[in-house]
């Protein structure tokens, strides 16, 4: 499923595709048939950590920075932490994405990092690793973030759709399933008429970050 905020801040379903795997020519073919499609420009990509989707955008929108989901990040770090100490974790681990800057969240990454090193030593790794597609959020304000900073708007979708699709759960073929799909996402998204919450103020502030990309 790939969602798209346009730039009337509305949501827009671009893609649902049935794959069998994930690679990173399996997403450059998602990419590159949203681009045969009409799909010009991408600001920011926010996806989880996909196999190989970082090469396939680099290729198809090399301009487009991607934002790994913060949620699914809390969530993957959590994994390996002990249910005792999991509600301070994340009550730290809130302290390295809602600071003001990229200077401030790398200082408190080392002290998150610090605190629970003696007891998850893999549990932070992550963050290190994958540092480069967390921290486009710290560019702009707190407000404008939420716009992009988690997948959870599809995450809601998926949750509708299997709603929707609750009495069925054997199709026939992946044409079958693609079409039960597609009627509940269209049936899903028929509220979908209204801009995102604030959009003409999350608008002016990828205006000023990314110039000449959006039309006036």
């Amino acid at each position: 499923m790939v969602l798209g905020i346009n730039t009337e801040g509305k949501k827009e379903v671009l893609s649902l595709v049935i794959g069998e795997n994930e690679s990173s020519k399996y997403w450059l073919t998602v990419l590159n048939s949203l681009k045969n499609r009409g799909v010009q420009d991408i600001l920011i990509l926010c996806s989880d950590g996909l196999s190989g989707i970082k090469e396939a955008i680099t290729t198809a929108y090399p301009e487009t920075e991607q934002q790994r989901c913060i949620v699914h990040m809390v969530r993957n770090t959590l994994k390996y932490v002990a249910n005792k100490d999991m509600k301070e974790f994340a009550k730290d681990l809130k302290t390295v994405y809602t600071v003001v800057d990229e200077e401030a969240a790398l200082e408190q990454l080392e002290r998150v990092k610090g605190k629970w090193l003696p007891q998850y030593p893999y549990a932070m790794k992550r963050w290190y690793e994958n540092w480069d597609a967390v921290s486009p959020i710290f560019k702009f304000s707190a407000d404008v973030r939420k716009a992009f900073y988690t997948t959870n708007a599809i995450e809601s979708l998926n949750a509708t759709l299997r709603r929707l699709n609750r009495q069925r759960s054997v199709f026939p073929s992946a044409q079958a399933l693609l079409k039960a799909l597609y009627l509940a996402t269209f049936e899903a998204t028929r509220k979908w008429t209204m801009p995102i919450r604030n959009w003409g103020q999350i608008l002016g502030e990828p205006a000023i970050m990314y110039p000449d990309r959006i039309p006036e």
